[in-house]
């Protein structure tokens, strides 16, 4: 299913030849969210799931990923600034969790410096995959508020705990180079060759057997299970594969000695 170009309140998006893209469009105000970046981002994620994409990519324009949230709107909501956080919230977090758990692979790319809610954004990547100009800002403390949208829950899961809570307790700017070194980031590129390492990402991702990586994703997303619950999740996903004909096809391919052509069947 293909989705046309649609660019609306900040927020593009599109789904050709399998791949889904979300761009975030507002560099003028550093890709910060507002109410209406929140609603259209929701609905952007909603579109290009239903088209059931092989691969998601979540790119921004300009030179800054995502400041997080747009600290004007809260500076002018003042008093009622607990009413607009909980109406950017209610439509952004269950599109967020959609997109957290999308049975498809999701590629981000971190064209630059990202803080706050950008960081939710930027990690729930299943490849993250960044720019050698990007820093990392946690931003929420020195506002005096908390983490939001994934941040504190995406951060601890590739940085660990302890070092999670350091970053987003300093609120210092982390380098692109400790990004890559804590894992926050799987890969860094010189801006010029970002945007060619992440298509070949997601060419390599888009020719996968999608049931495979949907099965991949949800065992990896479920550690915590007692084992005897996760060896059987390990055997349902085993025996949904094995029905399929792209296993078929990449088990042929692998005696032949030739590259799978999986057809999502």
């Amino acid at each position: 299913m293909e989705v046309a170009h649609t660019l609306r309140d900040g927020i593009a998006w599109s789904v050709q030849d399998q791949v889904a893209r979300i761009t975030l469009s507002r560099p003028e105000r550093a890709n910060a969210i507002d109410l209406p970046t929140a609603l259209a981002f929701s609905e952007a994620i909603e579109v290009c799931l239903r088209a059931q994409p092989r691969v998601l990519v979540l790119d921004a324009i300009g030179p800054i990923f995502c400041a997080g949230g747009d600290i004007q709107s809260f500076a002018q909501a003042g008093p009622k600034l607990l009413q607009l956080v909980a109406d950017i919230l209610e439509p952004l977090l269950p599109a967020y969790r959609r997109l957290a758990s999308a049975p498809c692979p999701v590629v981000t790319v971190v064209s630059g410096p990202f803080g706050g809610a950008g960081l939710g954004l930027a990690l729930v990547g299943d490849v993250v995959l960044a720019s050698t100009t990007v820093k990392l800002r946690t931003g929420y403390a020195a506002l005096g508020l908390s983490p939001d949208v994934g941040a504190s829950y995406f951060l601890a899961r590739r940085v660990g705990a302890m070092r999670a809570q350091r970053w987003l307790m300093a609120s210092q700017p982390v380098s692109a180079e400790e990004c890559l070194a804590a894992g926050a980031v799987d890969a860094l590129y010189p801006p010029e060759q970002l945007a060619a390492a992440a298509d070949e990402w997601v060419q390599r991702l888009r020719q996968a057997a999608p049931q495979s990586m949907a099965a991949i994703k949800r065992l990896t997303a479920n550690q915590n299970l007692p084992l005897a619950d996760y060896l059987a999740l390990e055997r349902e996903m085993l025996e949904n594969c094995a029905q399929t004909q792209d296993a078929q096809e990449g088990i042929a391919a692998f005696l032949a000695k030739r590259p799978p052509r999986f057809q999502g069947h």
